[in-house]
């Protein structure tokens, strides 16, 4: 078991470090010159020219990228042009409430999504099955501005028992968590109804029936648990997604969190602090795959014997 984490974990670095070149490389190509954005309409082009070669942008691309990734590993993503200051710090300011919002969200799809999936398959066909899974559907199909807009005018503005935006106090987390759950829960509620169907036609489900077993004992006993093993995954790979920052959900609910940092990047042209918040939010997906693969080998017996 320990050679299969450690090999899953030697193939995470190079496939990080190509990552973070793509992305470089990507940020690099993109017309204009941040420093004249940053300095504004008016500045004079000697002066620009002058700053530019001063924080080494006339460098080689290769240069600029093995410095980047040397100031990367002692944790200096760089300095934001137009906010001056350390987007280190800007990310673990923003980066608590995008955790926040992720477990409350992935808490929300988890408690959804799960019961509706089992009971979807045993109620397999049945009129409590078409509306659980109409209902995910809607979750998966539903675009999330889209949903959390109609949250906001049905909650705030009609109803006016939930606040339309901020993330200060448990009653802000309920719109956004639910919003941006339910779209995850109808993934999980299908897959857990799918891969619940699937179990339940081997044989050793059969022969537990044929014990006497009470069907919601071999459904829990027997089914359940090997039905768990690729939704486990699915639910790591969506959480770590959420991690990586809800864009919209965050942009909408106006939750200060990486989502946020990264189109503020955008808007205003900070390619440092862009490329900054989009290889953070790309190194948690890998790490949460690389979770999920280990979470996976400790279900799966037969990962762990290949």
């Amino acid at each position: 078991m320990g050679k299969y984490i450690t090999k899953r974990i030697l193939i995470s670095i190079p496939l990080m470090i190509a990552v973070v070149l793509v992305v470089f490389l990507m940020l690099q190509v993109l017309p204009g010159n941040p420093i004249a954005v940053m300095m504004g309409e008016k500045a004079n082009p000697a002066v620009i020219e002058r700053v530019t070669e001063q924080m080494g942008l006339n460098d080689p691309t290769l240069v600029r990228f093995g410095r980047y990734i040397l100031d990367a590993l002692q944790g200096d993503l760089g300095i934001s042009y137009k906010l001056n200051r350390p987007i280190s710090s800007l990310i673990a300011e923003a980066f608590p409430n995008t955790v926040k919002l992720s477990i409350a969200a992935a808490l929300v799809a988890w408690i959804i999504g799960i019961p509706a999936g089992i009971v979807s398959a045993i109620k397999k066909d049945s009129l409590l099955d078409r509306f659980l899974m109409g209902f995910s559907l809607v979750g998966i199909s539903l675009p999330v501005f889209w949903a959390a807009m109609l949250f906001q005018f049905i909650f705030s503005s009609q109803l006016g028992i939930l606040p339309t935006s901020g993330f200060s106090t448990w009653k802000h987390m309920i719109m956004p968590a639910f919003v941006l759950g339910w779209a995850s829960s109808g993934t999980i509620a299908r897959l857990t109804r799918s891969s619940l169907l699937g179990i339940m036609k081997n044989d050793y489900i059969r022969t537990a029936r044929a014990k006497g077993i009470r069907e919601t004992l071999v459904v829990v006993r027997h089914g359940l648990k090997n039905a768990m093993i690729p939704v486990v995954t699915m639910m790591t790979m969506q959480f770590a997604s959420l991690l990586s920052g809800a864009v919209l959900t965050e942009t909408v609910f106006g939750i200060g969190g990486i989502g946020v940092l990264m189109v503020s990047a955008v808007n205003t042209r900070d390619m440092p602090l862009l490329q900054g918040s989009v290889v953070f939010s790309t190194m948690i997906i890998i790490l949460g795959n690389l979770v999920a693969d280990i979470l996976y080998s400790f279900l799966d017996p037969k990962i762990r014997e290949q």
